[in-house]
């Protein structure tokens, strides 16, 4: 993706430049205060796959055995981004042999001798924060075997990029970034002798973060769950650090991540992976539920929306939409116009989910992977719900012109649990509301849905007889589309009339609608980001149109009656390195 290029991101980029040079000087540093404990989580495959010499960062992917990853000539200013963020040093700690440090120990003194000087692409504050986290929790791999003059070296650039920091991290956007860069220089100032006065203003700086960013339902302003996990694995570690020596965490950052551990629950997906809405993924395996142990919060969202997502659950079976107004402004950069979308996951296995972000495969992947038709939800005539605004950063518009009103209601059926939502996306444009009723039985074994197209008001009708007058009284097309999962076989029964999907599990669901309307299988894509291309698979599209000022479409989906209740989920998932994040 392109670095933005106004006036005020030239500023910032030459700020951080001269900033990076000048703080080289006096920034002397010579030992830990305390010997630090890593708590990032790697991934043992990766790891495996960067000794074998393929270098996989961003969605790309470039063979260099015996190449220093900054002899590698960097496809996109997104691969640069992870090589310098030194995330990767988490994956080669997780092999942990002696050949991985070796090489990991090349990389690192390889940087310092390249770019220590603060020259070069990683002097920004974010990425500064997010590798002085990794060089401290990973300092005993590797520093053993070091002589006097590299560990010299290496505590050095740890003072270096800490006084960078400390000037610099006001100069990120709120959000993630700043996040990461707070707690990188509190990671810093508590574990390297010297730095101790740079701690209080940052710890400080955090909580005001905590209070200003993370709102009372524990949500950002992006709305992206993945994000939201990111920021809670900061504070808990940023927790752990001033616990480590004694200091007492703030109420405000305390009280912060007390609010996003409910949150994070209800975003959480029966097979322990997070929804994937507004430009976020699954989550790395195993990191959601770590954060949440670690955090020691055990409380969950009460009834209703979190973070604008509202969840369903019913024996092995949960269901997690997006209830709310997409974001606004600059928190949208990353939005996706997927409001009443849903992703449904059986046990360890997703079923119906939305394409997800494509910003690791260009541009135009991300683009379209922001557009309605890439979510399991209704569109109407070609629109999607919100449309992108143009902006300097190709690919990075911020969300317009969408829904303004999202009502909701949660309640209790006799058998089940009923979700009601509605938005008012496409008023302006074709007069109608989309409304959507989605119910799940309390044994997770079926759900009944309806979507249902309005036009309520004298002003929504003169509308919508516009809308037709201009389709010649053909009606307005719309699609409700279920992308479904890449692992998921699927075929036609019934003549067509219903859709069979077999999970690996073993489990079967079957698909219905009421007969009035066309039903089709499509092809699907599942935008993952560490894969080299996006996955094919497929999408269950329910067609027709709309010739009245009320249309109603009704469909089910529903185990079929010999798959058994309880499913020992033993089949292990195929191996594919490509796809390790």
């Amino acid at each position: 993706m392109a670095q933005p290029t106004g006036i005020k991101a030239r500023y910032t980029r030459f700020m951080n430049r001269w900033h990076a040079r000048r703080t080289a000087r006096g920034a002397q540093v010579t030992a830990f205060v305390s010997s630090p404990e890593p708590r990032t989580i790697g991934s043992f495959a990766r790891g495996r796959q960067m000794v074998a010499g393929n270098y996989l960062f961003a969605g790309h992917l470039i063979e260099a055995k015996g190449t220093s990853v900054w002899d590698v000539t960097a496809p996109t200013d997104s691969y640069l981004d992870e090589l310098h963020g030194f995330a990767w040093l988490d994956d080669l700690a997780s092999v942990g042999d002696y050949s991985t440090r070796e090489l990991a120990q090349d990389w690192l003194w390889g940087w310092i001798d390249r770019y220590g000087a603060g020259t070069g692409p990683g002097w920004t504050p974010d990425l500064t924060g997010r590798r002085l986290i990794r060089w401290i929790n990973h300092a005993i791999f590797v520093m053993r075997g070091q002589e006097q003059d590299a560990s010299e070296a290496f505590f050095k650039s740890l003072g270096h990029q800490t006084k960078f920091l400390s000037r610099r991290w006001q100069s990120t956007e709120p959000g993630l970034p700043r996040f990461e860069a707070l707690t990188g220089l509190i990671y810093a100032a508590l574990a390297l002798e010297g730095m101790g006065g740079l701690a209080t203003p940052a710890i400080e700086a955090l909580a005001r973060e905590c209070e200003t960013q993370i709102d009372d339902q524990g949500g950002l302003p992006t709305r992206n769950p993945e994000e939201l996990l990111s920021v809670f694995m900061l504070l808990t570690w940023a927790t752990a650090a001033l616990s480590d020596v004694g200091q007492t965490t703030p109420r405000a950052h305390t009280e912060a991540i007390a609010r996003i551990a409910p949150t994070l629950r209800t975003l959480r997906h029966a097979d322990g992976t997070l929804a994937r809405f507004h430009g976020g993924g699954k989550g790395q395996d195993g990191w959601l539920d770590h954060a949440l142990a670690a955090s020691g919060v055990k409380a969950r969202q009460a009834d209703g929306l979190a973070m604008g997502f509202a969840r369903l659950s019913g024996g092995r079976t949960s269901i997690i939409l997006d209830a709310a107004q997409p974001p606004r402004g600059k928190a949208s950069t990353g939005a996706h116009a997927g409001t009443l979308a849903f992703e449904l996951t059986s046990g360890r296995r997703a079923l119906i989910v939305n394409c997800g972000s494509g910003s690791s495969f260009g541009t135009e992947w991300r683009r379209a992977g922001r557009a309605t038709p890439s979510h399991s939800t209704l569109c109407l005539d070609g629109y999607s719900s919100s449309r992108l605004t143009p902006d300097e950063r190709e690919g990075n518009e911020p969300l317009a012109d969408g829904p303004t009103h999202v009502p909701i209601q949660i309640s209790q059926v006799p058998d089940g649990l009923r979700f009601e939502g509605g938005h008012n996306g496409y008023l302006e444009s074709h007069g109608l509301t989309h409304a959507r009723t989605i119910e799940l039985t309390f044994d997770g074994r079926g759900m009944a849905g309806e979507d249902m197209l309005l036009a309520l008001e004298p002003e929504d009708k003169r509308q919508f007889d516009k809308a037709m007058d201009r389709a010649q009284l053909a009606g307005i097309p719309y699609d409700i589309r279920f992308h479904l999962h890449p692992e998921v076989d699927v075929a036609l029964d019934m003549a067509g009339n219903a859709v069979s999907m077999a999970l690996k599990s073993g489990e079967i669901w079957i698909f219905r609608q009421d007969g009035n309307h066309k039903l089709d299988l499509q092809p699907s894509v599942y935008l993952e980001r560490g894969r080299l291309k996006p996955r094919a698979t497929q999408q269950i599209v329910l067609s027709g149109r709309a010739m009245e000022h009320a249309t109603r479409v009704r469909w089910s989906l529903s185990k079929a009656q010999d798959t058994a209740i309880g499913i020992r989920d033993l089949r292990q998932d195929e191996i594919d390195l490509s796809a390790e994040t």
